[in-house]
């Protein structure tokens, strides 16, 4: 059996206003608990959790080469409701039958949504 990607790991100056971030923007839920250093957060529908960690002073954030990539069925409607709440996303690209659009994190990090996982074949 291969691996499973379970878990990405975001570093953030601001713990809980991280983990607030993907709450409200992502629907992601925890306790808001650190627990051995981290606040852990869960997908309710499945998916990958993301594990909020304490950033040192010498990681720079907003620079790594990863992006966390959401999968929603329709980008604009969502950014339409990302806005509501506060976050803006860049404009939206098409690409082989689907869209994303991008965005930053609390801290700097790429994230980005993207209907590419909804995409009909063709």
């Amino acid at each position: 059996m291969p691996p499973i990607l379970g878990t990405v790991m975001v570093y953030a100056r601001d713990m809980q206003r991280s983990a607030a971030f993907y709450c409200t923007h992502f629907g992601l839920e925890t306790t808001g608990d650190v627990v051995e250093g981290l606040i852990e957060l869960q997908a309710p529908d499945g998916g990958a959790c993301i594990l909020v960690h304490q950033a040192a002073k010498s990681v720079k954030l907003g620079q790594a080469g990863v992006k966390l990539c959401f999968h929603v069925p329709d980008v604009e409607a969502f950014k339409v409701r990302a806005l509501a709440q506060g976050l803006a996303f860049g404009s939206t690209h098409q690409a082989n039958g689907y869209a994303f659009a991008n965005a930053k994190d609390p801290d700097g990090n790429a994230v980005s949504i993207s209907s590419r996982a909804f995409r009909q074949p063709g």
